[in-house]
């Protein structure tokens, strides 16, 4: 395969990106993981503006990422709080993989600031990148890439 003679409009990399590519939108998921859930707590606690959060959220929300629930606390309006869908937990391994990369390559002198383990052993997570027979691959050293089904390749002259 030539990458260069294969079209990229259609690359799932790029089209996770239209959805989560955004620093704010890495953010919301990563409060929306350790179970933040509502609009004031994420404001505050990232330190993000009204109406940034606002986009980011609608955008999750009409993406199928984040669901919007709504509840009223006692003499207030009807409010939402968000909680990740289905296809929102399976960024999970994304987020850990920007942390463990972090942890490695970013991280205070005084170490991480976070360590996120297994709630039944304790150890730490990380993510392994497997082929389908249960292989660890290291490295992109161990792997290649070949046209899938909705490959297209670039036409002449573009």
């Amino acid at each position: 395969m030539q990458w260069l003679d294969y079209d990229t409009d259609n690359c799932s990399i790029q089209r996770t990106l239209d959805v989560i590519g955004e620093k704010w939108t890495i953010l919301v998921l990563r409060e929306a993981v350790n179970g933040v859930r509502r609009f004031d707590q994420m404001r505050d606690h990232m330190g993000v503006s009204d109406p940034v959060l606002a986009d980011r959220l609608r955008k999750l929300v009409a993406a199928g990422v984040l669901e919007a629930l709504p509840y009223r606390e006692p003499g207030r309006r009807t409010r939402h709080e968000y909680k990740l869908t289905e296809k929102g937990l399976d960024l999970y391994p994304v987020l850990i993989s920007l942390l463990n990369w972090g942890d490695r390559h970013r991280a205070d002198d005084a170490g991480p600031a976070v360590v996120v383990t297994h709630r039944d052993c304790g150890e730490p997570v990380s993510v392994a990148v497997e082929c389908a027979a249960g292989h660890r691959l290291e490295s992109a050293r161990e792997s290649r890439s070949a046209p899938g089904p909705g490959a297209r390749q670039v036409s002449p002259g573009a």
